[in-house]
């Protein structure tokens, strides 16, 4: 194992006018400061922090002005400052959120000053996408990032350091070499593969099964225990959220919170990469994942869809498969999900679940009669890859037509942070997760 560090860029996707207008001031803000520290001759942290605490700042902006200024005038030799330095953020600043389900899928929330922060859609290089989920998995770390605009285009920078095996850093594609002459599209490249349909439920908290060379369903894993503890984790946190908000404990609840939601994210990374150690067994593998970008377009949003999105991680869990994935040359596809939980594996009709860990065919003919549920799931995903319905991530903006946001159908919304202090009289109306 070996470190490697690498600068992670991040467009940021059509803010709104009131969202640049905040940004612009924080830039100007933050050029201020730095140009006066730097005249003033500040050459500690302290002298710097004399005069970047006048400004109208996040605390991560100014820790990084104060780190910074005195390596201009001690380690960079500097006589000058040029006036488009980009703003730096200490790594605490940042929080990267992903919603898979939306046609943008990275969102990032960026300080403002002090108890103000804007949340704004992203779209990462494609090239760096398993750093990016690394980054937010929590698997690489994240080191301070910085803001500015070009061309009237504001990205943001983000240095990212993580492991990596001493043996190689190629790419999947590198690891698993495509003769230039076969066909590309995933609808006719790779159905030689052997599909593992990967399926996120409420009775297990992940399940996993592909087909023999006969056809017939093998080897499925469960992972049945963990989403009990899951389960028990999440409701532990929620009731004690609310007795201590109810005291107004509210410091108290977040810290309380973070050290249950590490103990989930402990599991996530634990489980995922029992996955991937299930995927290498079995000759010629592919994962296959739900799509949830359709799920948007088609479905409406019950509760247990609902918790599906958002109860149980859906996007770390997606994110850790897709870079623990990558690290050992295993592809990874996705699948339009409508159905899979439905339809019976075996004949195709619909059926019912009697108990939440038991689906039941409605086909009197059908052999199958009762099945493990979020086992019937998993094949039901697996096959969708194999009649290739499988759906690359690189050809979703091909499929948004001109003027789509990401609203739920039929007036339904999907939660998601929000903009602290949000004015609500410069903020454009939306039907999406985000304003933006």
């Amino acid at each position: 194992m070996g470190e490697v560090t690498k600068t992670l860029e991040l467009k940021l996707v059509d803010p709104t006018v009131h969202k640049r207008q905040k940004l612009r001031e924080t830039r100007d803000a933050y050029q201020q400061a730095l140009q006066t520290a730097f005249a003033a001759g500040c050459d500690t942290q302290s002298a710097a922090n004399d005069v970047v605490v006048e400004y109208d700042l996040s605390g991560y902006a100014k820790n990084a002005l104060k780190k910074y200024v005195p390596q201009l005038h001690t380690s960079y030799d500097a006589d000058e400052l040029h006036d488009d330095h980009p703003v730096r953020f200490t790594n605490e600043g940042l929080q990267l959120d992903h919603q898979p389900q939306n046609a943008i899928e990275w969102y990032v929330k960026i300080p403002h000053h002090e108890d103000y922060h804007l949340w704004i859609p992203a779209r990462a290089n494609p090239e760096q996408r398993d750093w990016l989920e690394a980054v937010y998995a929590d698997d690489a770390e994240m080191g301070e990032s910085r803001l500015f605009e070009r061309d009237g285009t504001w990205y943001l920078h983000i240095t990212a350091t993580r492991d990596v095996e001493d043996k190689s850093e190629a790419s999947a594609d590198e690891r698993t070499p495509v003769d230039s002459d076969e066909p590309t599209e995933p609808c006719l490249a790779g159905l030689d593969r052997t599909p593992i349909g990967v399926d996120i439920g409420e009775a297990s908290l992940v399940t996993v099964c592909h087909r023999d060379e006969s056809g017939s369903p093998v080897r499925p894993r469960l992972w049945a225990d963990d989403g009990k503890a899951v389960r028990r984790l999440r409701k532990t946190y929620f009731t004690a959220k609310r007795r201590l908000q109810k005291r107004g404990s509210e410091r108290i609840a977040e810290s309380y919170g973070d050290s249950l939601w590490d103990q989930i994210d402990d599991v996530f990374h634990r489980v995922t990469r029992e996955i991937v150690e299930y995927a290498e067994s079995v000759e010629n593998p592919v994962l296959v994942l739900e799509d949830l970008t359709y799920i948007r377009e088609n479905m409406d949003y019950g509760e247990y869809m609902n918790r599906r999105l958002h109860g149980w991680g859906f996007a770390k869990l997606h994110a850790q498969i897709r870079y623990k994935a990558a690290e050992t040359g295993i592809p990874v596809e996705t699948v339009n999900p409508r159905n899979t939980s439905k339809a019976c594996h075996a004949c195709g009709e619909h059926g019912y679940r009697p108990r939440q860990a038991t689906f039941r065919c409605s086909n009197d003919d059908c052999w199958l009669g009762e099945y493990q549920a979020d086992v019937n799931g998993a094949i039901n995903i697996a096959d969708r890859y194999r009649s290739g319905e499988s759906h690359r991530r690189s050809d979703r903006t091909s499929r948004q037509k001109a003027g789509d946001d990401d609203s739920a159908t039929d007036g339904a919304s999907l939660t998601g942070p929000q903009d602290s202090q949000a004015d609500a009289e410069n903020q454009q109306e939306t039907l999406g997760t985000y304003a933006s």
